[in-house]
């Protein structure tokens, strides 16, 4: 009996180390491919989305609208009650001429919700081709799920880069740690769900 119990522990201590060796190694390939930089900076799509959650993302959406980039601007996850003059206030390098190109939704509170707030506002124009603006981390994660769910839309990422999180020095500052540490983690269950 004992024997047989100390073969069954060792086993799954061996299945915990892979597991973890594993995790670690896909996490370190997970940071190795998080974009560096805006690639395709110049063609142009039906609609610029973006994903609400950081402080850089705004900006860059409107300046991408203003260089005249995308048609629309679709803002996905802004709180309730916050209208387009309210994000022009807030956004004074922008030009008020731009409210009539911008939508907002307020239905997403997650990443998988952009999606499909996102799916239902592109499907409603019949529009089939977007520019996603979010952070360079989040984009992996974000990417793959956008095309789960709009699998027939062309999706061209448009990472930013939050001078907070310092991908090019992660293993140095714990904050950046566990903020890619748990990114990588969703990203791994945005693998395999929501269904598409």
């Amino acid at each position: 009996m004992r024997k047989n119990r100390k073969g069954r522990t060792r086993r799954f201590a061996a299945f915990l180390g892979f597991l973890v060796l594993a995790w670690a190694g896909g996490f370190v390939w997970f940071v190795a491919n998080i974009p560096g930089e805006a690639g395709d900076t110049t063609t142009h799509t039906d609609a610029i989305v973006v994903l609400t959650g950081g402080s850089e993302r705004l900006p860059v959406g409107l300046a991408l609208l203003e260089e005249g980039l995308g048609d629309r601007l679709f803002v996905s996850g802004v709180y309730s009650g916050v209208d387009v003059a309210t994000i022009l206030d807030l956004n004074t390098q922008a030009p008020t001429t731009l409210a009539c190109c911008i939508d907002l939704g307020h239905d997403a509170d997650h990443t998988i919700g952009n999606a499909r707030e996102t799916a239902i506002w592109m499907a409603a124009d019949n529009r089939a081709s977007l520019r996603l603006v979010t952070a360079n981390y989040h984009m992996p994660r974000s990417l793959n799920l956008f095309r789960r769910i709009m699998p027939d839309i062309e999706i061209i990422p448009h990472p930013v880069f939050p001078d907070t999180v310092r991908v090019d020095a992660w293993w140095r500052h714990p904050r950046t740690l566990v903020l890619l540490a748990d990114e990588y983690t969703k990203y791994l269950v945005s693998l395999v769900w929501p269904p598409a």
